[in-house]
């Protein structure tokens, strides 16, 4: 996959995306022929109406979910064609995630919660990207603390630092400040935008909020599984316009 004319390099890509669940009458179409790109040290948001397909999007994209037809993309390779082995592989090497509960580990620290991915994969740390991570969320005074004892924006700033610590290829963040109060949420979300802007990460943000999406390079809109539309450089307002534009329903003539 070439890089486009802009420069930019493809992070992940999908291409005639198709995601049926169930059969016969009962079949739900999640996803219709959908083809995207994201692109590399960008933050893009993904968003739309409840049912749009945004969340099916994410998790096909990111390997936890097969796809019916058509091919996904992290770089150059083709993600659909990998057996489980390796598509838990690529998950552990090269993808990160942020999860709305923060899935830490209750039993380990801070720390330990941080380089659990490369643990599993019985990799040492680079210690001075572990170092400017830990550096990042703020919290070097806390990673003797276990889950418990943290509040909630300090759990996901935890899980921020776990999903970059294997120098992943991209994140996925799925809803990531939805548990959190507006003061938490602004941190998480500036924390995400300083991994892009200072680290060059590639994230991939699935929201229904229009303030946490107004922090992403540009967002995309789903409606009933297909791409609808873009923004570039959102504002909250512009994309409260637009979702104002999906959520009316269609009339038939």
């Amino acid at each position: 996959m070439d890089d486009t004319a802009q420069g930019a390099v493809r992070a992940v890509a999908a291409r005639n995306l198709t995601k049926v669940y169930g059969a016969g009458d009962t079949a739900v179409r999640a996803l219709n022929d959908v083809t995207l790109e994201f692109f590399r040290g960008q933050f893009s948001a993904i968003m739309g109406p409840s049912g749009s397909g945004k969340s099916t999007l994410m998790h096909c994209l990111a390997g936890l979910d097969s796809v019916t037809s058509g091919h996904v993309y992290i770089g150059d390779l083709d993600i659909t064609t990998l057996d489980d082995r390796a598509l838990t592989r690529l998950r552990r090497e090269s993808i990160g995630f942020v999860f709305q509960s923060f899935n830490l580990v209750p039993t380990l620290t801070a720390l330990e919660n941080i380089t659990l991915p490369l643990d599993i994969a019985r990799r040492k740390p680079d210690q001075a990207w572990l170092d400017s991570l830990i550096d990042a969320i703020g919290l070097r005074d806390r990673l003797r603390h276990k889950p418990t004892e943290l509040s909630g924006g300090q759990q996901q700033r935890v899980a921020c630092a776990r999903a970059l610590a294997a120098k992943p290829a991209v994140v996925f963040a799925d809803e990531p400040t939805g548990n959190l109060d507006s003061r938490s949420a602004t941190e998480v979300l500036g924390l995400l935008r300083w991994f892009v802007k200072e680290l060059g990460q590639t994230i991939v943000m699935v929201t229904h909020d229009p303030a946490a999406a107004s922090y992403a390079d540009r967002v995309v809109f789903l409606r009933d599984g297909q791409v609808v539309g873009e923004l570039p450089a959102p504002t909250q307002q512009a994309i409260l316009d637009q979702l104002a534009v999906l959520e009316t329903p269609v009339v038939s003539r």
